[in-house]
């Protein structure tokens, strides 16, 4: 085994040459190919998917959601395979030129990683975004998806090498790899020989356990246990429409508010008028003592344990803070870096909230959910880094570039 994942590593490698050089005109249309077999075949994917979800009963229905396709999934995959056509290809742009002292015209110009390897559980649509943005880059892609979603991945990947090879391109640029046991992963974190970088995304258990294992550079991208903070200055409409959508839209993704920070003084106030909305979604809640003893003692007492919980689910801790300060001092200390919100009316404190609040992506009145490739015009994300070397926050085709100095001379010498 340890030969055939060396074995995707050099198909993957010589394949990287191939379509680094490919001009963006070719690039474009391609990717538009891909975006119209995936529809055409969408009836296979579903055949495929639903023998994946016949293996995942008994899973928790988030799992479950994220793993499940439907004709408009799979219409959302083919639209954003079609945006990132039409994105602008970073491949060859010149950051910045100069001439040195000694007449040499130096030019700082954008150029693909490589090889780019993604670990990923059941998400089906990764293996497309992925794809789309690692070839749109210039990069070759090794994915290595979960067992849950090997069906689905494996149809989908299928297809896309199909265009691949239709276009005369070496289809060893997509490649899948099927056995998905913990050994050949394990192997496939080590191919320091031919991987340029390893991009984990999933629970923080798997982002965790890339991270200490791999000896190829990873790019780590974040788990979310985002908050929304409301201010003592402001709308309570307008707050409890952005709660209800962070935490109920689509809970079991990693953009999903998690913990609710309310100013003690409209605490009394907001926190009926919320937790009314949310019980449209069943949503359970747990409060400090303060948030307790506005909405009762059936409201769980959140532990410390819970401050730190991304739960993925229809679950809100809740705490009523003093200040400002304590409140974004309190998110600094449990947050994973994603996505923080304050709700206010305040300009100063927002402008507070923004300088001071650590993480990828900051709000000032906006839900969480907005912490997405498609939403911030990428086209699709490779996923959303929540560390601060290279890259940070959702990443588009230019987080999957790195640079090369490129210098012309005259036949100087240094001297």
């Amino acid at each position: 085994m340890i030969t055939d994942i060396v074995e995707l590593g050099k198909r993957a490698r010589k394949a990287a040459y191939q379509i680094g050089q490919l001009e963006t005109e070719r690039k474009n249309g391609i990717l538009k190919a891909m975006a119209e077999a995936i529809v055409q075949n969408s009836s296979e994917i579903l055949k495929a998917n639903q023998k994946d979800l016949q293996g995942a009963e008994g899973l928790m229905s988030n799992f479950v959601d994220r793993l499940t396709l439907t004709e408009e999934r799979i219409k959302a995959m083919a639209e954003g395979l079609k945006q990132v056509a039409q994105l602008q290809d970073p491949i060859g742009n010149v950051d910045k030129a100069w001439v040195n002292a000694a007449g040499l015209r130096i030019a700082k110009r954008r150029v693909p990683l490589g090889v780019i390897g993604i670990i990923y559980e059941a998400r089906p649509n990764v293996t497309v975004d992925a794809a789309a943005l690692c070839f749109k880059s210039g990069n070759a892609v090794i994915l290595r998806g979960g067992k849950e979603a090997l069906r689905s991945n494996l149809k989908l990947a299928e297809i896309l090498r199909g265009v691949l090879k239709k276009n005369k391109v070496d289809l060893n640029a997509i490649q899948i790899i099927e056995d998905t046991s913990h050994e050949v992963a394990a192997h496939f974190m080590e191919l320091t020989d031919y991987l340029d970088v390893l991009i984990p995304r999933g629970s923080a258990r798997l982002i965790k356990a890339v991270v200490n294992s791999a000896k190829v550079p990873v790019i780590e991208t974040g788990a979310g246990n985002c908050h929304v903070y409301v201010d003592a200055d402001s709308d309570k409409k307008m707050a409890a429409d952005i709660v209800v959508n962070a935490k109920c839209q689509r809970p079991a993704v990693c953009n999903s508010m998690e913990k609710l920070l309310l100013h003690k003084e409209i605490a009394a106030e907001y926190l009926p008028y919320i937790a009314e909305k949310l019980k449209a979604y069943h949503v359970e809640l747990r409060g400090d003592d303060k948030a307790r003893q506005i909405l009762g003692a059936e409201v769980k007492l959140a532990t410390e344990e819970d401050w730190y919980t991304e739960y993925n689910d229809y679950i809100l801790a809740i705490k009523v803070v003093d200040s400002i300060d304590e409140a974004i001092a309190h998110i600094n200390k449990y947050n994973t870096k994603h996505s923080e919100t304050i709700i206010t009316n305040n300009y100063q404190r927002s402008q507070q909230f923004l300088d001071q609040i650590d993480a990828a992506a900051v709000y000032v009145n906006a839900s969480t959910r907005f912490t997405d490739g498609f939403e911030y015009g990428f086209g699709a994300e490779i996923g959303i880094s929540t560390q601060k070397l290279h890259a940070r926050g959702p990443m588009g085709l230019e987080e999957l570039t790195t640079t090369k100095y490129v210098v012309r001379g005259q036949g100087q010498i240094r001297k």
